[in-house]
C-alpha cells in the first residue's frame, strides 16, 4: 500500500493510500475515521482496481477546511482532489459523511464520476433525528468527545464486531478534535443539501446500508436508489453502521457487482 501526499490549492494537502491498478476507485470515509478504515475493501478490490482511499479534510494527514465549512465545501474539496488525481472519471464510493460527499460530487460534477456508491448514507432525516445529530455536533464543538456512545450505536456484542470496534475506537481517539467537529457539523446539516439532485444522477448508483442502522436506515437507502436514474439498494441483514468493516465479504460483493454495472444509454437518461 502506497502512502501519498497530493498538493492542492492554497497550500493544502490531501493524503491518500493507494493499492492496485486498473479503473480508479476513490473511497471517502466517514467522520472521525481515516483512509485505513477501508482496509477490507482495499485488500479485496485492489487486484482488479486502482483503489485510492483518501483522508477527509481535518482527518489523518489531510489539511483541515475552515472551521465553518459546510457540506458544499467538502464536496468542492473532493472535486479538487479527483481533478488533481488526473485519472479521468472515477468510481466514487463514500461511507456515512463520505456518502454525502460522494453524492454531492455526482450531483454537481457527473463528468468526474463513472459510478457512485453511498454506504450508510443519510437522506432527508426526520426533525427528531436531525436535532440529535446537531446536539452531538454542538458537543464536539464545545470540546467534548464521546467515544463510547457511537461504538455502542455502531456495533453489537459479537466478537467479530468487537474486533472492528477496537480499530474504530483507536481511530476516534486519534482524530483531530477540531477537524472532527467541523466535519460532524457539516454532516449534521448536510442530509438535504443534495437530496433533490439524486434524481439527476444517471451513472450506476449503489446505495447500501445495514438493516439495523438506526440513522442510515434501509428506507433512506431505498429512497436514494429509487430517486437515481440507475440506482440499486442493498440492505445487509443484522448489520449496523460500520458495515464495510463488520460484513466485508457482503459489502465487497455488492461493490464488485456495482463496479461491473454498465451506464444507461443516453436515450434512457433523457427519458428519466
Amino acid at each position: 500500500m502506497i502512502s501519498t501526499i497530493l498538493q492542492l490549492s492554497n497550500n493544502r494537502v490531501a493524503h491518500y493510500l493507494e493499492q492496485g491498478t486498473g479503473e480508479p476507485l476513490v473511497l471517502i470515509h466517514g467522520v472521525g475515521m481515516q483512509a485505513l478504515a477501508w482496509y477490507p475493501q482495499i485488500d479485496d478490490l485492489s487486484p482488479e482496481f486502482r483503489v485510492i482511499s483518501v483522508d477527509m479534510p481535518g482527518h489523518g494527514a489531510s489539511t483541515a477546511l475552515d472551521a465553518n465549512a459546510g457540506l458544499a465545501q467538502f464536496v468542492a474539496w473532493a472535486i479538487e482532489f479527483i481533478e488533481a488525481l488526473d485519472a479521468g472519471p472515477v468510481n466514487l464510493a463514500g461511507h456515512s459523511m463520505g456518502a454525502l460527499i460522494a453524492g454531492g460530487v455526482a450531483v454537481t460534477r457527473l463528468d468526474l464520476v463513472k459510478r457512485v456508491a453511498a454506504l450508510n448514507g443519510v437522506y432527508r432525516r426526520t426533525s427528531q433525528a436531525r436535532d440529535a445529530v446537531l446536539q452531538r455536533a454542538a458537543e464536539l464543538r464545545s470540546g467534548t468527545i464521546d467515544v463510547e456512545t457511537p461504538l455502542k450505536r455502531w456495533f453489537n456484542a459479537e466478537e467479530a464486531q468487537r474486533k472492528a470496534a477496537r480499530k474504530v475506537e483507536s481511530w476516534l481517539k486519534s482524530v483531530d478534535l477540531a477537524g472532527y467537529a467541523t466535519a460532524y457539523t457539516a454532516f449534521a446539516k448536510g442530509d438535504e443539501v443534495y437530496a433533490d439532485g439524486w434524481q439527476t444522477i444517471a451513472c450506476p448508483a449503489l446505495v447500501l446500508t445495514g438493516s439495523d442502522d438506526p440513522n442510515s436506515t434501509p428506507d433512506m437507502a431505498r429512497q436514494m436508489a429509487q430517486a437515481a436514474c440507475n440506482g440499486h439498494a442493498v440492505v445487509i441483514d443484522n448489520e449496523r453502521h460500520m458495515v464495510n468493516l463488520t460484513a466485508p465479504e457482503q459489502v465487497n460483493r455488492a461493490l464488485r457487482a456495482w463496479l461491473n454495472t454498465q451506464p444507461l444509454p443516453e436515450t434512457m437518461k433523457l427519458e428519466v
